[in-house]
This record gives structure tokens, sequence and C-alpha cells, in this order.
């Protein structure tokens, strides 16, 4: 079954179609996405996967990405003051809101947002904004195909667009290598950083847990979904820890219209998976917890040659 379904993703492919792109959200942390992920691109054939969770990526724990090429990415410029130029007049120190100009007239590098008004309020142009590297993009190869994945700087608050230039490059090798399909392992929540990660991809597989805290965020991803007219599919995990709740999300999903497309059972064998760098499908490829995520993973396949 997913030999046909491949096939008729590159038959689009070839037809002058877009490549194909999905992005594995969660709403909240520590719910397996990136285990899930990194399980799927061990099932896949032919994709380009790109880690999106630029501030606290994990992917690369599993994948064991080799870099072959690295990009600086250059956020929000930083205000710079030439004291040969500055008379320390105030008005500058008065104008920032973000209370970044001391009254040593030195710019605070965590505070200031690169937002100009010193500059333009400066009599003297003694305030210049300079561009500052806020972290990396790497192109990396896997055993499994090409990964783009990047690290943002702590402290600095331009993951969004980041997290775009992850997926351009991922959509870049795509179209460079041939493949049919970006497998995008996005950030948790629903904040800017999530945004863009799903933005414009075919499907969003949410994954949810049968706890209160997440069905409350199963329920938050699913609303951002809804906004930017992304079919949804949602994956239970370790379902069995709690039934009660599980019967709860495939009600709620039911009540919505949105197909709950597996449940994958609680193991601790996923533990030891992760603890020697491997994919459950690589460390104990015949377990419940393998079966279940390739029930899913036929399942996100069929639904992408729906589309």
């Amino acid at each position: 079954m997913e030999d046909q379904i491949s096939d008729a993703l590159r038959r689009n492919k070839e037809a002058g179609e877009q490549v194909k792109q999905v992005t594995v959200l969660s709403g909240k942390g520590g719910t397996g996405k990136t285990t899930i992920t990194a399980s799927f691109a061990a099932l896949a054939h032919n994709i380009v996967v790109a880690d999106c969770d630029v501030d606290a990526p994990d992917l690369h724990l599993l994948l064991h990405p080799k870099i072959v090429e690295t990009q600086e990415f250059r956020g929000f410029k930083l205000a710079v003051i030439d004291k040969t130029k500055c008379i320390e007049c105030g008005l500058c120190r008065d104008a920032c809101r973000f209370d970044a100009i001391k009254d040593v007239f030195e710019v605070d590098t965590v505070l200031c947002e690169g937002c100009g008004v010193c500059v333009v309020v400066c009599p003297e142009k003694a305030i210049n904004l300079k561009e500052r590297i806020s972290g990396h993009a790497f192109i990396s190869k896997t055993k499994y195909g090409t990964m783009s994945h990047a690290r943002l700087k702590p402290s600095e608050s331009t993951s969004g667009k980041l997290v775009t230039l992850v997926r351009q490059n991922a959509s870049q090798i795509a179209e460079k290598e041939n493949c049919e399909l970006v497998l995008i392992d996005g950030p948790p929540g629903i904040g800017c950083p999530v945004i863009a990660s799903v933005t414009g991809v075919d499907i969003g597989l949410v994954v949810t847990e049968p706890t209160l805290s997440g069905i409350h965020d199963l329920e938050r991803a699913l609303q951002l979904l809804n906004h930017f007219h992304i079919q949804p599919l949602v994956c239970i995990n370790m379902y069995d820890i709690n039934r009660r709740n599980t019967e709860k999300i495939v009600q709620f999903c039911h009540e919505n219209g949105v197909e709950a497309c597996g449940k994958i059972p609680f193991d601790p064998i996923v533990t030891k998976a992760m603890v020697a760098g491997k994919t459950i499908i690589e460390y104990s490829p015949q377990s419940t917890v393998s079966r279940g995520v390739e029930t899913v993973w036929k399942r996100v396949l069929s639904a992408l040659k729906e589309e």
C-alpha cells in the first residue's frame, strides 16, 4: 500500500504539482512529537526532513545528521552608539520603550529590539543599527535523506523568521533532489514559530496524549490548523495510560469532523530506544509501538494521496 501511495505522489510531482508537506505538531511539549517524526523518517522514502523547533531542536539526537552546509542567520538589528559622536543628551534613553539604553549610554544587547527609534531621535547621528548573527541554519545528511535544521542563539526572539528559512531550505532541497515529501517536525505550542511551520502545508498531524493538558492543547492546535485551512489529523500517543480521556479525544474529534487516525500504546521500550539514540522503528521494529506508528504513517500517506 505504501509503495502505491509513494508512486502516486511521485506521479503528481512529475505532473508539475508542488512537493507535498506534512507538519507534525503538538500544541504542547512532551507528547512524543519528535519521537514519532523521527520514526516517520525511518519509514519514509525519498523525503526531506525539517526540524523547525529552532529554540530547542532535538530531532538530531535520533537522526544523527552530518552537517554539510552552515548558514549565518541575521535576525533583528542591534543599536550601536558611537561614543566619539555622542553628546549624552539622553534623548535616545528617554525614547527607548525597552529600556535598552543605560545611563552610561551603552546599549543592552539583550533588551535592544532593533526598532530604530534611537537612530531617529539622535541629533548627532551617533547611533546606527547593525546586523547581528542570531543563529545558524544547517543542511545535513542523514541515513534517511537530507535534513534542514537550525539553532537560534539564547535570548534571540526571531524564531519565526528562522523557521521560515529552514522551510525554504527544505523546499529547495526537495525540488533539487526530486523528493516527494517534506516532513516537518514543528515546535511545541501555537506561537509564531508554529505558525511559520504550518503555513501552506498539506496536512497537520497533531500528536496528543490522554491528559487534561493534552486535550486542552489539542483543541488549540486544531483551531490553529482550521484558521489556516490545513487538513488536520490526530494521533493519540500513549493512549492506554488513560483510556477514558482517550475516548473523550476520539469523541471530540468525531464531533468536530476531525479524523483520529491512530493510537500508539505506552511502552518503556521507547525510552530505551531514545537512550540508545535510535528511532523505535530501528530499535524494535516488531513492537506494538512501531506497529502503531506505522499505521499512523500509512494513513498520513493515504491522506496526501487524497489531497
